[in-house]
């Protein structure tokens, strides 16, 4: 199989989704891999790298699509990249499509074979290719947040460790997913006064118990989290539902009780969102904007802002499931692998993903079915 990697085209999206050990497992399973020129740069991979490991290196994008049979991404196609989208290609990426009718409308329209990293999901519920980018921005939150607590940057002026004799920042976490619990363990160690709130009460009962009390639990309802709001300088909101929109959980009304300067985050916001002041995605050159005297942070590639540790993360995850795909073919490798067949979005025209398909109104077509009719 041509296995394609292009430069990635979104807004401070500095990652690649591949590197040069990844080039050289394809290389060894017999498969062809072509590198769009200066992709890893930005993730401190050079095109001699990937040349080394056995790739070859497009002079743009064009051609990767031209002639690629699965093209490995990490960020959803931007509208300048849709006209080169091929029927039956494969896509394997972040796509996020639940918001975005217009990227899921050209994917039907070009029968792409659309597989979402952030679908693919074992029995047990958990999501392993979107994991990496979790703990990276969970991390990664917390040392926004105190930055944009500073004065300078239109804070409260508060540290988040206090100091002796004065308190703490109180943060506020909605959502103990790997996110959620990854800035857990971030604001602690920093010496914030933590909140965490969720649905689910063993999660909480775990949390209690790794950190021996250090952190305070509370049921995720609309009367904890309004309070919990009201109190907090850090507010970060986590929650998921795998392909489908973010339910609407932070109202209008809590972000208007919120301290004047303080910060609220939205991991969702590439589903939808979850914070309803939330209305628009920002960027990595501009990530802010202020509404009722409170600092919102809404960039959906929060970990293209440290490409070097997340590139390598993420294709830790990925690759396998992309090697599978390239040695089994599609057909085989979705029949087998009941957790990768989770992740297709799209397929011979049809929205595959119950999810999506909700999100947007449009038909869901069975998988199985569609997979039995067609020959790949």
């Amino acid at each position: 199989m041509i296995i394609g990697i292009p430069k990635e085209l979104k807004n401070n999206e500095n990652r690649v989704a591949i590197t040069p050990a990844g080039v050289i497992a394809f290389r060894n399973a017999g498969h062809k891999v072509i590198v769009e020129k200066n992709a890893g740069i930005k993730s401190g991979i050079s095109n001699d790298d990937f040349e080394r490991a056995g790739a070859i290196i497009a002079s743009g994008n064009k051609e990767i699509y031209q002639k690629a049979e699965m093209v490995l991404k990490v960020k959803e196609p931007l509208p300048e990249e849709y006209n080169s989208l091929r029927p039956n290609q494969i896509l394997f990426t972040y796509l996020h499509l639940a918001p975005d009718k217009k990227l899921t409308e050209e994917l039907l329209k070009r029968k792409v074979t659309a597989i979402a990293y952030e679908t693919v999901q074992m029995e047990d519920g958990s999501l392993p290719l979107l994991k990496p980018m979790s703990e990276v921005a969970g991390r990664m939150s917390i040392q926004i947040g105190a930055r944009l607590l500073e004065r300078m940057n239109g804070g409260r002026g508060v540290l988040l460790g206090g100091v002796p004799g004065v308190p703490p920042a109180q943060v506020v976490i909605i959502g103990a997913g790997t996110a959620g619990l990854n800035a857990a363990k971030m604001a602690a160690g920093l010496g914030a006064e933590v909140t965490i709130l969720d649905i689910n009460i063993k999660k909480l009962a775990y949390i209690d118990d790794i950190f021996n009390g250090r952190i305070v639990t509370l049921m995720s309802n609309t009367y904890n989290i309004a309070n919990a709001c009201k109190k907090a300088d850090l507010v970060i909101s986590a929650v998921l539902i795998p392909g489908a929109m973010a339910p609407s959980i932070i109202k209008e009304y809590m972000v208007k009780d919120m301290k004047k300067g303080s910060v609220v985050m939205d991991f969702a916001i590439d589903q939808g969102g979850s914070v309803e002041t939330m209305d628009k995605m920002t960027t990595h050159d501009k990530p802010t904007f202020i509404k009722h005297g409170v600092i919102h942070y809404s960039v959906p590639n929060i970990a293209g802002a440290v490409p070097r540790t997340s590139t390598f993360a993420l294709t830790n995850a990925t690759i396998p499931y992309a090697l599978t795909i390239a040695n089994k073919g599609f057909t085989k490798a979705i029949i087998e692998e009941e957790h990768l067949a989770r992740g297709v979005n799209t397929y011979e025209g049809k929205v595959t993903h119950p999810g999506v398909g909700k999100a947007l109104n449009l038909d869901f077509a069975n998988l199985d079915e569609l997979r039995m009719m067609v020959k790949y």
